[in-house]
């Protein structure tokens, strides 16, 4: 991994292990509630057979592995993350959910290829070094047919709605984070990295050119979360 690379994997796992306990907490107030419901689309939208396996990579608290587990209680849940304090938050929140807790780097995963029904993530490729490089290791581990379900954030579009999503992204948000969490820097970095991701059809050019077919995406949030689905061709 070139020294960039590091540097961002570095900041991303100490920054996320700071904010572990209050990272839920803060999700429900910056989304008004939603992102409960959009892990839960993700876990019914990935589609999984009965007893499948499915994979939650950058898990964090375990949030979507949650609503896989509840959706397929059949399926074999396993949660990686590389930041071990928010599986640990996850876990003692919730240690009566049957969920695999796996530690794992998004970009050098220790799965097998072809090991999982469903791949799913949330919040996590906007953190990665080389986007490229997850998207290619999710579809190694995806099992041909399988389907691929991610959840991001993206810049927010033109429109007369924009100065005013800039506002709480750069104003509200940090402000939030120094309050509740006790860390505006990490809530500074949400809205400076989702103004340099991806658009949704940027996104959905890069998924295509991993392998995947099928691509398409879903807004939500007057434009600025999206969630992307793909498969793995048989």
């Amino acid at each position: 991994m070139l020294p960039a690379a590091q540097a961002k994997a570095a900041f991303v796992q100490s920054m996320f292990g700071r904010i572990a306990d209050r990272y839920d907490l803060m999700n429900r107030l910056m989304t008004l509630d939603q992102d409960r419901r959009w892990r839960r689309q993700v876990a019914v939208c990935v589609k999984l057979p009965s007893r499948g396996k499915v994979l939650d990579i950058g898990t964090g608290t375990g949030g979507i592995a949650r609503s896989l587990r509840r959706c397929h209680p059949t399926a074999t849940v396993v949660a990686a993350d590389f930041t071990a304090e928010m599986m640990h938050v996850g876990h003692r929140r919730h240690p009566d959910l049957w969920i695999d807790w796996c530690g794992a780097d998004a970009l050098d995963m220790p799965f097998a290829d072809q090991a999982f029904d469903g791949v799913v993530c949330g919040y996590l490729l906007r953190n990665v070094s080389d986007l490229s490089g997850a998207l290619s290791e999710q579809y190694r581990v995806l099992k041909p047919g399988g389907r691929l379900v991610c959840l991001d954030t993206c810049p927010p579009p033109a429109g007369w709605l924009r100065p005013l999503i800039r506002l709480h992204f750069e104003v509200v948000i940090p402000l939030l984070g120094q309050l509740v969490a006790g860390d505006r820097s990490a809530y500074t970095y949400l809205p400076t990295s989702t103004e340099a991701f991806r658009t949704p059809t940027a996104m959905t050019a890069l998924i295509r050119s991993a392998g995947f077919t099928r691509v398409a995406f879903r807004t939500f949030m007057f434009g600025t979360m999206a969630m992307y689905f793909g498969v793995r061709p048989d």
